[in-house]
């Protein structure tokens, strides 16, 4: 049984995977302090509660935007089920030509989209991953990572919007009743949500006309 985890800014995503099948996921928040000891204890509690067993993983590999905590996963991997973790980052061979000026700046997370998803398309394809930051990373029709874009994210955008304004509230960002806010808070809403939305269909929508052939798009992320 393979371990697939993805450790993002805000949470960390896992499942287990048989025979290419995803058996069983989980999610908790990512907490940068994390030991080795912690995530062992957090994993063996939860895939337990789902009935799998430690001892049926024998492989796994993980992506983490937080530097720190890679070496603790791979140490708790050692440590509680007794092989070595794979880590994507850089210099890892994924077989993808990499367009990029440094390719060693390149996201674990968005080398790991771009692949996944050039993987299920077999062509020119672009990956959206709504996180705490929004990514646009396209893949030309013969397996090219061609490069990216990058924005805050939308909770990055309230926290920030309430930190600079004083009479604005920090807001939850839940779908507004309509485009029009009638209180404060729906208002934010409306201006973050509709406003993200507009940022990427247009980013989006340039890309499709700079790439120039049929291209599908894939939406991905934790938010």
């Amino acid at each position: 049984m393979l371990l697939v985890v993805d450790v993002g800014n805000t949470q960390t995503h896992f499942g287990t995977y048989e025979g290419g099948e995803l058996v069983e996921h989980w999610r908790f928040a990512t907490v940068r302090d994390s030991t080795a000891d912690e995530l062992g204890a957090a994993l063996r509690n939860l895939v337990e509660l789902r009935g799998v067993d430690l001892e049926q993983i024998d492989s796994s590999i993980v992506s983490s935007t937080v530097p720190q905590l890679g070496p603790q996963w791979l140490e708790m991997t050692e440590r509680y089920l007794g092989h070595e973790m794979l880590a994507v980052g850089p210099g890892f061979k994924t077989g993808m030509p990499l367009r990029y000026d440094n390719p060693r700046e390149i996201g674990a997370d968005r080398l790991v989209n771009a692949v996944a998803a050039y993987e299920r398309t077999k062509g020119a394809c672009i990956v959206v991953d709504f996180g705490t930051a929004i990514t646009y990373d396209p893949v030309s029709a013969e397996g090219e990572y061609l490069g990216g874009i990058s924005s805050p994210g939308g909770e990055i955008s309230v926290e920030a919007l309430a930190s600079r304004a004083a009479k604005l509230p920090k807001v939850d960002l839940e779908p507004p009743r309509a485009l029009i806010g009638k209180s404060t808070i729906e208002a934010i809403r409306s201006g973050v949500i509709y406003g993200f939305a507009a940022m990427v269909d247009g980013i989006v929508g340039r890309l499709l006309e700079e790439m120039g052939e049929e291209t599908a798009t894939i939406a991905t992320g934790g938010l």
